[in-house]
C-alpha cells in the first residue's frame, strides 16, 4: 500500500463530474490498483475513489487514474507532505462474531435452502482482498457467491461486489454471481444489491438451526 499525504485538487470526469478543490488530503494506493482519496473526518469514507482494474499515470504532478469504462480521477498535486510505501501481506479477513460464524456454518451444511441440487465449492474461499463466506454451485452448475451478515448494510452489499469482481476474472468460474444473505437486510442495501444483480436472501437463525420452518425469503 502506498500512502501520500499532498495539498492537491481532485476531479472526476465520467458519467458524471465532481470537483475537489485544494485541501491537504490523504490518497491511499492499494495493492489491487485501487486509488481513493480522503479527508481528516467520514471515518473509513473516501472523498472519492477508483475502483480497479484501473490504470495510474503520474507525470509533471499530476495523476491521472483512469478505469476500464474510461472514466477518469485526475489528482492536481501542489505540495507532496509525505509518500511512503508498505508491504501488508495478505489479510486473514475478518474474524466473524460466533452467531455470524455459525450461520456461514449452517448455511453451507444447508444449501438445500436456496435450492435442489445446490452444492459447496468452499467456505472462506480466498481472494486478493479476503475470503468470500461461501463459493458454492446451484443446480445449474453456475458459480455463486455469497457473502453472510448479521445485518446486512450498503458496506456488505460493496463488499460482495469487490470479491464478485475478482471471481469473474477467473474463467474457470466465471461467471459468477452474487447472493447477499443477512438475518436483516437495510431497504438501502437492498436497492444497491437489486442494482447490481445481487440477490437478497434473509436468514432465519433458528430455522437453519432446524427450532422452526426451515424456509428462507429470496427476494
Amino acid at each position: 500500500m502506498r500512502l501520500v499525504i499532498a495539498r492537491c485538487s481532485v476531479d472526476y470526469a465520467g458519467r458524471l463530474t465532481a470537483h475537489l478543490p485544494s485541501a491537504p488530503r490523504l490518497i491511499l494506493v492499494k495493492a489491487d490498483g485501487s486509488v481513493s482519496i480522503h479527508a481528516d473526518d467520514r471515518a473509513y469514507k473516501p472523498l472519492n475513489w477508483m475502483s480497479p482494474p484501473c490504470t495510474l499515470k503520474e507525470e509533471d504532478g499530476v495523476w491521472t487514474v483512469i478505469n476500464k469504462a474510461g472514466e477518469k480521477l485526475i489528482i492536481t498535486m501542489e505540495e507532496v507532505l509525505h509518500d511512503s510505501s508498505h508491504e501488508l501481506g495478505v489479510d486473514p479477513g475478518l474474524i466473524k462474531d460466533g452467531v455470524e460464524a455459525h450461520l456461514q456454518e449452517l448455511l453451507a451444511d444447508r444449501l438445500e435452502t436456496l435450492g435442489e441440487g445446490w452444492t459447496l465449492i468452499r467456505r472462506e474461499y480466498p481472494t486478493a482482498i479476503g475470503p468470500v463466506d461461501i463459493l458454492c454451485r446451484d443446480a445449474d452448475g453456475g458459480t455463486v457467491a455469497i457473502e453472510l451478515k448479521r445485518r446486512g448494510e450498503i458496506d456488505g452489499v460493496e463488499q460482495l461486489t469487490r470479491y464478485l469482481e475478482l471471481l469473474n476474472r477467473d474463467p474457470h468460474l466465471a461467471p459468477v454471481r452474487g447472493i447477499f444473505a443477512a438475518q436483516e437486510i437495510k431497504p438501502q442495501a437492498r436497492v444497491l444489491a437489486t442494482d447490481r444483480g445481487i440477490d437478497c436472501v434473509v436468514l432465519d437463525y433458528d430455522a437453519l438451526r432446524g427450532i422452526e420452518d426451515d424456509k428462507l425469503r429470496l427476494f
